[in-house]
């Protein structure tokens, strides 16, 4: 796996809705952490696809999240699905099309941070991984109920080939320097209080 590059990269924010993302293990590091993410995705102008699995049933996005997400300039793209994993619906790859017009599967790097680890999340990663694409799962931005579910999974995931990164690791991959123009803003994202369990 290569180091992330900002040009070929698209965040995927998955399912982070309703109750559920309440009773996630480490729910609240998720959140913050999923919100630096989007910050990162605006400074260094990566798209994003959010999505929602059910929501009639579900809920919708948090509404941190989803503020943080409408609030973005950099283009956003949003996904209601039934499928658990992303990619089986048909619009994803649509999506992330639009999202990196121009770049065959080989060439599109992924950050993935959502919940559930053991579902949704790891159907999204083993199915992009199965088209060819670099998968960076941010292991302090994904969980599930339950701390077994959260390592099994990311263990098969990293088994299956994906690469477990984390937020800070992102945004400074995608900066690359201390002299690129964002890397201030980022310190000051980081700056602004520790992910909390």
């Amino acid at each position: 796996m290569a180091l992330l590059d900002a040009s070929r990269s698209t965040l995927v924010v998955i399912d982070l809705q309703g109750k559920l993302v309440h009773q996630v293990h480490r729910s609240a590091q998720v959140l913050e952490t999923t919100r630096r993410l989007l910050a990162f995705a605006g400074l260094f102008q990566v798209p994003v696809v959010l999505s929602e699995q059910y929501p009639k049933g579900l809920g919708p996005t948090e509404p941190g999240i989803r503020a943080a997400f409408d609030a973005l300039a950099t283009p956003t793209f949003f996904l209601e699905k039934t499928a658990f994993g992303c990619a089986g619906d048909e619009r994803f790859e649509d999506l992330l099309e639009q999202a990196r017009p121009g770049l065959s599967p080989v060439e599109r790097q992924v950050v993935v941070a959502g919940i559930e680890a053991h579902v949704c999340v790891m159907q999204t990663v083993l199915e992009l991984l199965a088209q060819g694409m670099e998968v960076h799962v941010c292991w302090d931005a994904v969980s599930g109920r339950g701390e077994e579910h959260r390592r099994h999974a990311l263990e098969r995931m990293a088994q299956a080939g994906a690469t477990l990164t984390n937020h800070e690791s992102v945004a400074f991959e995608w900066a690359r320097h201390k002299d690129h123009p964002a890397f201030k803003a980022v310190s000051s994202v980081l700056k602004a209080g520790q992910p909390k369990g």
